[in-house]
């Protein structure tokens, strides 16, 4: 491809950048929207850091935050989230784009966001919230529809990134419901509070609205129109609309949800046929444009159509400057999905089934797999899913993968053998025992009904789970990794794990040259297919095996290339980095730079949490590696500290071959060492607990988010102030923080 040449016009940014753009543009304020400025003010005014906005849908919440960043003449940035960001990367992604308005350090912390486990709260978040914390200017921080991230994870990493707001700044969040982390900060005086009471239009605001439709109605008519709606802006909206059309105030009585059901009933009732159709089928999509709708509805003219809408004010809201995305009023939307299921209810598995097949053809295939869970057509989703689930997984979203496959439930991935195999590998690569084994146990009862072909990737697939969790010794280890290694084809996106499988069998076989050379090979293939994975296991072992010799220069060209892999597919946190950052410290020790051999440490031992007994000798692997890096800082405590933590790995994994050896062999070393007093490291399970010491949860909520009893909570936080030297929650925080463990 040529380079573009001089005055060129810039090409056009890949829809999801467009989508994700449309997320973080600042709202215009609304032409003729009541006035919310005694509110804005006394909030600007106030003290608080975090201002609450809380109200249930149509009462003018986005249109007061578009109100508020007109007039602020602090820096502001704005973020809007939909249901797909309700994952602690997802959502962290889009707060720091919208940061980027507020600080030049943003743009480097957007890549950074994407994480797994404890990694987002113990990384992504704090990271997030110190680049806040040190913007260069005041800010405002508007947050839209803070409901639709309402899981605990969101909510625990979104209270983090709230500690970093600093005095003169604010954040201002709208949501639907309360956010627990509010109740919690209410005790700190940081946070104020605006509720549906605060945002009911009076009668002069009322006058108004009725103005802004053209609605002719006496001072008595509009009274009791406010009467009627009980103040609620949009029931009095739609008042003035049914004024408009010649409606009876009086017959427009009733609760709020009455009301709009009857109003929006009444706006529709009066539209042509071919208007009403087009509004009722595309309400399935959250986010529509043209194009999309001309798909999921199989006709032309959508665009016509859109420009119809905005010219009646029907609740269309653009979400870019082009104006080619759009959004419905969220209440309009519900009115007009429940007309879909009453009149055409059964289009809508169609409709979203379209939306899917054009999201795919746009390369939009994780929204693709939203639309077919919509529509039910699970069987169709998991299909999808294990195309998708190792791209994915490489692009540092493993917590998307998860969100599917909960979605999907266990009948359906039991009835599809290759999500099995995708079920088994997200939680091995985790960590996550109980779940890995018990679907290792259901892969290997599967007897699917295959062409041959298809078997023959299935049994290889099986294989390769077997020889990661080194259930039954190095022997069937081999048997297996050499039958993957066989039967994966050239091109297949797995043959780079299974040559790095081949490997590590070939080390627990005592054959270094065979697993350089497998090593080796499995490198090439994952750098061609960006199988980041394979890429830093088999470098970062590479790198290990040419210490052993001697060839320094060697390692150090290896673990250079395995820690790269793991920062440019923003892998951190993943346990499969473990080993690669505790060779890179290895080597910073040999050359003396004690500053990175600590910053090394500190990541290694944070990704050490989720390595345990599913990943046998990837565990004790990256546990022996530290011990050697603990010794050279003559900190021998934390070196026995990481062989009683292989011991505890030993007796559920105790046929690991010639690692066996080697560990015994480092052991008896140590043992002939002169004793020194040292550090004891926090235990994976103190890492795990240790983010939830930056948010205001109680020690009870935390034992609930761990799914641990209250006493081992108390246990291990008295466990982590023993051994960090603090008193504290924040002294804690802040210790922490200084040895690497949280943030950076």
């Amino acid at each position: 491809m040529s380079a573009p040449t001089s005055g060129a016009a810039s090409p056009r940014p890949p829809l999801s950048r467009l989508l994700l753009d449309s997320k973080v543009r600042v709202r215009p304020p609304t032409a003729d929207a009541v006035s919310r400025s005694v509110l804005i003010d006394a909030a600007r005014g106030s003290p608080a850091r975090i201002i609450g906005v809380t109200a249930p849908a149509g009462y003018g919440k986005s249109t007061m935050l578009a109100e508020w960043a007109a007039r602020e003449h602090r820096r502001v940035g704005w973020a809007s989230f939909d249901r797909f960001d309700d994952d602690p990367a997802s959502m962290l992604t889009v707060l720091a784009t919208a940061c980027e308005a507020l600080s030049p350090h943003s743009a480097e912390a957007v890549a950074q966001m994407r994480g797994v486990g404890a990694s987002v709260l113990g990384r992504s978040a704090p990271m997030l919230a110190a680049v806040l914390a040190n913007a260069p200017a005041p800010f405002v921080l508007f947050i839209d529809d803070a409901h639709a991230v309402g899981s605990e994870q969101c909510q625990d990493a979104l209270e983090i990134v709230l500690n970093g707001i600093p005095d003169g700044s604010q954040v201002v969040l709208a949501s639907r419901h309360a956010q627990p982390y509010l109740a919690r900060l209410r005790a700190s005086g940081l946070t104020r509070e605006i509720i549906a009471a605060d945002l009911r239009i009076d009668r002069h605001g009322a006058q108004s609205i009725f103005a802004a439709a053209n609605a002719t109605a006496s001072a008595d008519d509009i009274g009791l129109a406010v009467e009627h709606c009980e103040g609620w802006p949009t029931g009095l909206f739609l008042c003035a609309l049914a004024v408009g059309a010649g409606a009876d105030v009086n017959a427009l009585a009733g609760s709020e949800r009455f009301v709009a059901d009857y109003l929006y009933r009444e706006c529709l009732s009066t539209l042509p046929e071919d208007l009403r159709v087009f509004l009722r089928r595309t309400a399935v999509l959250e986010q529509l444009s043209a194009p999309l709708c001309d798909a999921i509805l199989g006709t032309p003219g959508s665009r016509e159509m859109l420009h119809r809408i905005e010219q009646l004010n029907l609740f269309l809201v653009a979400l870019d400057r082009r104006r080619e995305w759009f959004r419905y009023h969220p209440l309009f939307r519900e009115f007009l999905l429940s007309e879909l299921e009453r009149l055409d209810g059964g289009r809508k598995q169609e409709l979203q089934r379209r939306a899917a097949a054009w999201c795919i053809r746009e390369q939009l295939s994780a929204v693709a797999v939203e639309h077919l869970l919509a529509a039910g057509a699970l069987e169709e989703a998991a299909v999808l899913i294990a195309d998708l689930a190792l791209p994915t997984y490489q692009a540092g979203q493993v917590g998307v993968v998860e969100r599917w496959l909960s979605r999907l439930g266990t009948e359906v991935i039991e009835a599809s053998p290759g999500t099995v195999v995708i079920a088994a590998w997200v939680a091995i690569l985790q960590g996550k025992s109980p779940q890995a084994e018990r679907w290792a146990a259901i892969l290997d009862r599967l007897r699917p009904q295959l062409a041959p072909e298809e078997l023959v990737g299935f049994e290889s697939a099986r294989a390769m789970v077997r020889a990661a969790m080194c259930v039954d010794g190095p022997l069937r280890v081999l048997k297996d990794a050499e039958y993957a290694v066989a039967h994966e084809p050239e091109d297949s996106p797995w043959r780079d794990q299974a040559l790095h499988l081949l490997g590590s069998a070939w080390l627990l076989a005592g054959d270094q040259a065979a697993a350089r050379d497998a090593f080796l090979r499995a490198s090439t293939y994952a750098r061609d297919a960006g199988n980041a994975d394979s890429v830093l296991l088999s470098e970062a072992e590479l790198a290990i095996l040419a210490i052993g010799d001697g060839r320094w220069t060697e390692a150090e060209m290896h673990a250079h290339t395995a820690v790269r892999a793991v920062d440019d597919h923003h892998m951190e946190g993943y346990p499969t980095t473990a080993l690669a950052l505790a060779v890179r410290a290895r080597l910073a020790l040999h050359h003396g730079d004690a500053a990175a051999v600590e910053r090394y440490v500190a990541r290694a031992m944070r990704a050490r949490v989720h390595c345990t007994h599913v990943l046998p000798y990837l565990a004790m692997r990256v546990r022996l590696q530290l011990a050697k890096v603990f010794v050279g800082q003559r900190d021998h405590a934390a070196a026995r500290h990481m062989l009683r933590e292989i011991d505890d790995l030993r007796l559920r994994r105790p046929h690991v071959g010639a690692l066996a050896e080697e560990i015994e062999l480092f052991r008896a070393k140590l043992s002939d060492t002169a004793d020194r007093a040292g550090s004891i490291p926090l235990t994976p399970a103190e890492l795990r607990l240790l983010p939830y010491l930056q948010t205001h949860l109680t020690i009870g909520e935390i034992g609930a988010r761990l799914y641990v009893s209250r006493n081992t909570v108390s246990t291990q936080v008295g466990s982590i102030y023993r051994k960090l030297g603090v008193t504290t929650r924040a002294a804690a925080v802040d210790e922490a923080s200084r040895a690497g463990l949280l943030g950076e």
